[in-house]
C-alpha cells in the first residue's frame, strides 16, 4: 500500500485499483467521463468496474464524492448520472447526499427549447455511515439573533429536537448546493486538461468528509486537482490517470506547493 501512496499512477484504474487493500481508502473525490463526451485518450471508460473497485477499497465509514453530468442527446438528457447514482446503491453505498454543482459564470449549455444548463451533480456516497463529517461553517444567516422555534417535521426525525429556543448565530452550516466559479483556470490553479473542476470544491470535499492524515483517492485525477488538494489540506493521496500527459500535469502541480494550507 505505502508504494502507492503520495504518488500519481499513470494506468488504468480498475487495474491499479485492484492492487489496492480492501478497506484502505478514507474519502474518494473523482468526475468521470460524461457520456463519453470528452476525447480522452482513447480511453473506454469500464464504469461498473471502477464502481465495484471503489466499493472494495473504501473503508467501512468512507465516503465517494462523484461530480457528474448528463449529455442532451437527440433532444433528451440521456440520465446516465441518475443510472450511476442507483448503480452505487445497488453495490452496497449509501446515497447520503445528492449535492448541486451550480456555475456561477461561462459553463452554462442547453438550448433554446430548455433552460441553460448551470450545474453539475455531486453524489455524496458513503460505505455505511459516514465516520468524519466536519460540515462547513460559512452562511450567512438572515435570521441572526432570533431563537429556532419547533419544527413538527425536524421533531419526527429526531434531528433538531434539542435545538429549540436556540438563538441563531451570524454564521451558519452551507446548504448542499455549492457555487463556485468557472471562469478561465489561470496561475496555481491552471491546468491542460479539457474539463478540471475548481480547486476549492474539491478542497471543500476533502474537509468535510476525512481528517489530516486521511488517503483521499482521485481513480481519474486528470490534471491532479484532487490530489493537489489533499495534499495541501495535510492528507495522504492517491491519484490514477490513464493518460500519461496528464499524469506529468499533476506531478508538476503537485511538485509546485512549498507547504500546506494549515
Amino acid at each position: 500500500m505505502e508504494k502507492y501512496i503520495n504518488k500519481i499512477i499513470c494506468g488504468d484504474c480498475v487495474e491499479v485499483m485492484g492492487n489496492l487493500p480492501d478497506n484502505s481508502i478514507d474519502l474518494t473525490v473523482t468526475s468521470p467521463p460524461y457520456d463519453n463526451l470528452r476525447d480522452y485518450e482513447g480511453y473506454s471508460f469500464n464504469f461498473k468496474g471502477i464502481a465495484k473497485e471503489l466499493y472494495r477499497v473504501t473503508k467501512i465509514g468512507g465516503v465517494v464524492v462523484w461530480v457528474v453530468g448528463d449529455a442532451t442527446i437527440n433532444g433528451s438528457e440521456t440520465g446516465t448520472s441518475f443510472k450511476q447514482a442507483l448503480y452505487f446503491k445497488e453495490i452496497g453505498f449509501n446515497l447520503h447526499d445528492t449535492m448541486i454543482y451550480q456555475k456561477s459564470s461561462v459553463g452554462a449549455c442547453g438550448s433554446n427549447l430548455s433552460y441553460w444548463q448551470v450545474f453539475e451533480y455531486m453524489f455524496v456516497f458513503s460505505k455505511g455511515k459516514p465516520k468524519t463529517v466536519n460540515r462547513i461553517k460559512d452562511k450567512i444567516n438572515s435570521s441572526v439573533g432570533h431563537k429556532s422555534k419547533p419544527n413538527k417535521k425536524m421533531d419526527l426525525l429526531k434531528t433538531r429536537t434539542n435545538r429549540v429556543g436556540v438563538v441563531v448565530g451570524e454564521i451558519g452550516y452551507r446548504e448542499n448546493i455549492w457555487i463556485y466559479h468557472t471562469g478561465m483556470f489561470s496561475g496555481d490553479d491552471k491546468t491542460t486538461h479539457p474539463a478540471p473542476f475548481p480547486e476549492k470544491l474539491a478542497a471543500d470535499h476533502i474537509i468535510s468528509w476525512s481528517n489530516e492524515n486521511d488517503i483521499v483517492l482521485d481513480p481519474m485525477c486528470g490534471s491532479g486537482t484532487t490530489c493537489k488538494m489533499a495534499k495541501r489540506l495535510n492528507r495522504r493521496y492517491i491519484g490514477i490517470d490513464t493518460s500519461e500527459k496528464y499524469c506529468q500535469n499533476a506531478r508538476d502541480r503537485i511538485s509546485n506547493i512549498e507547504e500546506p494550507l494549515f
